[in-house]
């Protein structure tokens, strides 16, 4: 069973970036499609970014222009490059296959955007 763990966040101010990480313990090949996530305090969990098996990528509305995901299948790892971070991008943000599928869910990592 292919477990994702995510890391690379943490506390930055308004405009900073950070650039997260998710390691997969087997082959993101297999898994295909994969995705970003995130859930903000009191909130629902959203979708982020989406990247396929080829390399397109799609992005939710208020993330497009500043977030950048990208996938190295060799490394089994996929990444999110934030750029231009505002305190609404505080959340948890969690990788999984797109669509998402229960068992892939992991911790998360949180980001924090001070103003």
């Amino acid at each position: 069973q292919v477990q994702l763990v995510e890391s690379g966040g943490g506390l930055v101010q308004f405009g900073g970036s950070l650039r997260l990480s998710c390691a997969a313990s087997g082959s993101i090949v297999s898994i295909g499609d994969m995705g970003w996530y995130r859930q903000a305090p009191g909130k629902q969990r959203e979708w982020v970014a989406r990247i396929t098996s080829g390399g397109s990528t799609n992005y939710a509305h208020s993330m497009k222009g500043r977030f950048t995901i990208s996938r190295d299948n060799a490394k089994n790892t996929v990444y999110l490059q934030m750029n231009s971070l505002k305190p609404e991008d505080t959340a948890v943000y969690y990788c999984n296959a797109f669509p998402a599928k229960l068992r892939f869910w992991g911790q998360g990592t949180q980001v924090t955007v001070s103003s």
